[in-house]
């Protein structure tokens, strides 16, 4: 195993750990929230139940995530330090408001869990907002610099240096807002269904159980919209792969031939030697008219990139060249930043 292979499979592992935390800490919050409002306005007991019990898994939840997150800020330093002294100080703003939105979201989250009979019910109700709030927001700035990594910006590279930084416009890059959209809807949705699922079980066993109907109702009514609206953001998504990232996209389609109403591929082996993906079913015209909104638009293929632009062969030449600097690359062969690293 590589080194680039080994730091590449230890965030893989603990990304996969920590997202599952991360998504239930956005949706949890709005599901306690909108449990405590449904009591104050109803006075059913049950809601109020239900808003202690989801206050308690949240508090949990966003302990362990807090531990595994902080895993992960050691582990951007720790397996690509260059990657961070280049991009430090140009997505070091999103991180930064990440850890504003994290205490935030600790602070009043312990008032939410203390505070049943301390404080008015208008604070107590502003508080779990708050919590929740912060929560989404915390994803939000996280995603805003994954964002980056694929649609750089705000800065300039002249002579091998970035220059210019602005960390703002750094987080207003074009992928910024579909990915953040994309990334909290996902969490709304899959938490609100997970919850759902559970109580919709629990329902089986016994279909007249008042607390486990409340409790389905009020987690279809967060994951439900989210995922209705989810096919619309993942448009989105989609089509800004292809407006700035068309490399990306013949890659990710196994688009080897460039042409007009190009076939959406689903399943299939990508086949680099002969320029075929095989044994896939092709949709006519479905991958043009997904990615442009045109059926006979044209899909660049991946030979009509340079190699220091294909993914695959861009990685191999860094790796096998062994000058792990950006600056070379830079000079040598004007690969993007996003592509070096």
């Amino acid at each position: 195993m590589t080194d680039l292979l080994a730091a590449r499979s230890q965030m893989a592992m603990s990304l996969g750990f920590h997202i599952i935390f991360a998504v239930v800490g956005i949706g949890m919050p709005l599901l306690m929230v909108v449990a405590e409002w449904r009591w104050r306005r109803s006075g059913d007991g049950i809601y109020l139940d239900l808003a202690h019990r989801w206050a308690k898994g949240t508090a949990i939840l966003f302990a362990v995530g807090a531990v595994s997150g902080t895993v992960l800020s050691f582990e951007l330093g720790l397996l690509w330090p260059g990657f961070m002294a280049h991009a430090g100080a140009i997505i070091g703003m999103p991180f930064s408001l990440e850890g504003f939105a994290f205490f935030t979201e600790a602070i009043f989250l312990g008032i939410y869990l203390y505070g049943w009979d301390r404080i008015s019910p208008r604070a107590h109700l502003t508080a779990g907002v708050l919590v929740a709030l912060s929560g989404a927001l915390s994803g939000i700035f996280v995603v805003i610099a994954n964002a980056w990594m694929n649609t750089p910006a705000g800065f300039d590279l002249v002579n091998a240096q970035l220059v210019n930084i602005d960390p703002l416009a750094a987080m207003r890059n074009p992928a910024a807002f579909a990915q953040t959209l994309h990334m909290t809807l996902a969490a709304y949705a899959s938490t609100g269904f997970v919850v759902a699922g559970i109580h919709a079980l629990a329902l089986l066993r016994k279909p007249q159980n008042a607390f486990h109907r409340r409790a389905l109702a009020v987690a279809l009514l967060v994951g439900a919209p989210a995922a209705l609206l989810q096919p619309l953001s993942g448009d989105l998504s989609a089509r800004v792969v292809a407006r700035w990232q068309p490399v990306k996209l013949a890659a990710m389609e196994g688009q080897f031939k460039t042409e007009r109403g190009a076939p959406l591929r689903i399943g299939g082996w990508p086949d680099e030697a002969t320029g075929q993906t095989r044994y896939a079913l092709e949709i006519p015209r479905g991958l043009s008219l997904l990615a442009f909104h045109d059926p006979g638009a044209e899909v660049k293929g991946l030979p009509g990139w340079s190699q220091w632009e294909q993914p695959q062969k861009a990685q191999r030449a860094c790796v096998n060249c062994r000058k792990d600097d950006v600056r070379w690359c830079a000079e040598r062969r004007r690969v993007r930043v996003s592509v070096t690293v």
